[in-house]
């Protein structure tokens, strides 16, 4: 069944062959610091995710403001998926789950490569949380699968009030248009939440992301620093972006940053219902 759905998923998505093919032959860069990785059994093709769950950082300053506690790190659920299974509902979409310790640290094992079609995401899961995967590896950086442990990752939680912010910046006029009236709410219509970063790892002011296909150009906004508006011109301090989905079927795409090299298009699979995390970065590694 798994096998039937990778080749459907090709078609339909139109994905590149390296991403869907076996990415054997090659000695693939992960694009995530595996130098403490253990060795994987290539045979078995299993591999495992581990890193710390942390409050997306703009939410948990909006929560200060607001007088509320930060959602606690600890005893989450951590989802490991495959965002394009998870975007058209596939059943073979979860490769493992964990549950998060006091620091937010989790292991999920077992995750095999031969099942991975695009990329890898974490999805902690808790009460007053907004579903969001972030993604953890994309396949964009190597046209291959990854062939080592994916370590010292991080997965952002994204709580109901800085959802509810973002989609009053946003205002409920231009999500209905944007979705023909199917949706009211940035979840409700599906979302990239992004950051546009340098080498170091600070935020990138007037950067502007756009998706490879140009009639989805007019749904990247960029949130303002109180996150109370949002733009069109490109990042403000903070170098958020936003993409709102079209509240339809799933869409599978890639976005870029406009204009200046080192920045890899990515990968992006995303319907109704939820959201994707994304750090845009130059070159192939994350900033520390």
């Amino acid at each position: 069944m798994k096998r039937a759905f990778l080749f459907a998923s090709c078609v339909v998505f139109g994905l590149a062959s390296a991403a869907c093919g076996s990415g054997g032959g090659a000695a693939p860069d992960p694009g995530f610091q595996t130098e403490d990785a253990e060795t994987v059994d290539l045979d078995n093709l299993e591999i495992r995710a581990s890193g710390r769950v942390e409050v997306f950082p703009e939410a948990a300053s909006l929560l200060q403001s607001q007088g509320q506690p930060p959602p606690s790190v600890e005893g989450l659920t951590v989802v490991v998926e495959e965002p394009l299974r998870a975007s058209v509902n596939d059943g073979d979409a979860t490769f493992g789950t964990g549950t998060s310790d006091t620091e937010g640290a989790f292991g999920v094992g077992g995750i095999a490569v031969r099942e991975i079609h695009q990329s890898l995401a974490v999805r902690p899961e808790a009460a007053g949380l907004v579903r969001a995967s972030t993604v953890i590896y994309d396949s964009a950086f190597t046209g291959a699968r990854p062939r080592t442990d994916l370590i010292e990752t991080r997965a952002w939680l994204v709580p109901l009030p800085f959802h509810d912010a973002l989609t009053v910046a946003l205002g409920e006029a231009r999500l209905r248009g944007l979705t023909d009236d199917q949706a009211s709410t940035l979840s409700g219509a599906g979302f990239v939440l992004g950051r546009v970063v340098d080498e170091n790892g600070a935020p990138v002011t007037g950067a502007r992301v756009v998706p490879e296909r140009e009639e989805l150009a007019g749904r990247v906004f960029y949130p303002s620093r109180d996150l109370a508006s949002v733009s069109e011109g490109g990042t403000a301090e903070g170098g958020l972006f936003v993409y709102v989905h079209s509240g339809g079927a799933a869409e599978s795409f890639r976005l870029g940053v406009e204009g200046v090299e080192g920045y890899v298009s990515r990968n992006v699979d995303i319907a109704p219902g939820w959201g994707l995390v994304l750090m845009m970065y130059p070159g192939r590694h994350p900033p520390p």
